[in-house]
């Protein structure tokens, strides 16, 4: 049985209130808050096991390199790679795509040459694909999404074309809750040669992933979202995609040997994790995995998706509410507007009074709030420890908030 109260015990912050109110945090496609064992593994890293990781010979620097590498094969089984060498980390899925562009796409593609994205990519999605469009003259391939915010992947596969060289596409809206069937995209673009990367930011903490299965050649998470600290993340990169990829950064462990005339690099995944990492928040990223292992991937997905069930039953009784994005199988995030001169940052403000916490704004997804038409929106997003007695508090803020503006 999935015990939510017991997962939620786990996450001392849940226990405050906010605004005199018990925190209602709907906000977890933006960040997700930690459990105290993460926490823990956090403070115990700093204050009892830190030092410098791959440099030294003592005691505590082979501690902290056993903790810091033991995570690279937790994200490995996490994602079901091949192997953890095909795991490098980085700051989070920003930092992941970026490594994409410079250190592979840059090198390989020329002017005319084609990227298909969505018109719901977030941001980090997009504008390392446009740095290529402004220098080097690669045309952005835009591909439309469904009325109900549901995306065909034929529509994905009917563009590419022969000057077509990539394709990154979400897994899962981070404002519309979409999942993405990005096994048959990926199975188009591997039979015409098509490179492929998955933002996996959203997917990764809700559903269980395998990338060998999805058969993609890139796919990037963030720590910060999956429960653990900021800054950090990991990118999945198919064996054969790391060799021939460039470095993005200079310095450090990406080294093997530096002469006045020469310089070469370790071997992946090292090539691409250049100076001292984020040591304990890679560390901290593993305690989470193991605490998202531990509850289980399809236990948390089965929870989120009678969550996800049940708010909509709930919106769907509120006639003066615009829900963003209702494509069926939909993950458990929920963007609105109200109808009436309320904006999304007043709606959000009243909401925050009655310690419900929602984001407002365009949550970096520029082309789909003009695909919509809204200049912004309200997004209710859920978690593994969030109850459908917080969907309730939800729609009774909303009530407010409809009164008020109506």
């Amino acid at each position: 049985m999935y015990d939510v109260d017991a997962i939620r015990s786990d996450f001392p912050i849940l226990s405050r209130e906010v605004n005199g109110k018990p925190l209602v945090y709907l906000d977890n496609g933006a960040s997700a808050q930690k459990p105290q064992a993460v926490i823990d593994t956090v403070t115990r890293a700093y204050a009892e096991e830190y030092a410098n990781v791959h440099r030294g010979l003592h005691f505590l620097s082979n501690l902290a390199t056993e903790k810091y590498e033991s995570v690279r094969g937790k994200v490995a089984r996490f994602l079901n790679a091949g192997s953890e060498d095909e795991i490098i980390f980085s700051t989070g899925t920003t930092e992941a795509l970026n490594l994409i562009s410079y250190g592979w796409a840059a090198p390989r593609l020329e002017a005319g040459d084609e990227i298909i994205l969505t018109v719901m990519e977030h941001h980090a999605n997009i504008v390392p694909w446009h740095f290529l469009r402004e220098r080097q003259g690669v045309v952005l391939k835009w591909v439309e999404i469904e009325p109900d915010g549901s995306l065909d992947p034929q529509k994905v596969i009917d563009a590419m074309g022969p000057k077509t060289r990539m394709v990154c596409v979400t897994h899962l809206s981070n404002v519309l809750g979409t999942v993405v069937d990005v096994r048959a995209i990926c199975e188009a673009a591997r039979d015409k040669g098509i490179v492929t990367v998955i933002d996996g930011s959203q997917a990764a903490v809700h559903r269980p992933v395998d990338v060998r299965q999805i058969g993609c050649d890139f796919y990037a998470i963030t720590g910060h979202k999956l429960y653990g600290p900021s800054g950090s993340g990991a990118l999945f990169a198919r064996a054969e995609r790391q060799a021939e990829m460039r470095p993005f950064i200079g310095g450090g462990d990406m080294i093997r040997e530096v002469t006045r005339d020469n310089v070469t690099w370790a071997e992946p995944p090292m090539k691409f994790e250049a100076g001292t990492p984020g040591i304990v928040q890679t560390i901290g990223m593993g305690a989470a995995l193991d605490y998202l292992e531990g509850v289980g991937m399809k236990n948390i997905a089965a929870h989120e998706a009678d969550l996800a069930a049940y708010a909509t039953e709930r919106f769907d009784g509120l006639n003066w509410l615009r829900l963003q994005g209702t494509a069926p199988g939909k993950g458990a995030i929920f963007s609105f507007t109200l109808e009436g001169p309320a904006h999304a940052h007043d709606i959000s403000t009243i909401l925050d009074k009655k310690g419900v916490a929602v984001r407002a704004g365009q949550h970096c997804t520029g082309p789909l709030m003009e695909h919509l038409g809204l200049s912004a929106t309200c997004r209710a997003s859920f978690g593994m420890y969030n109850t459908r007695a917080e969907v309730d508090v939800l729609i009774e803020a909303l009530d407010l908030a409809h009164e008020l503006f109506a």
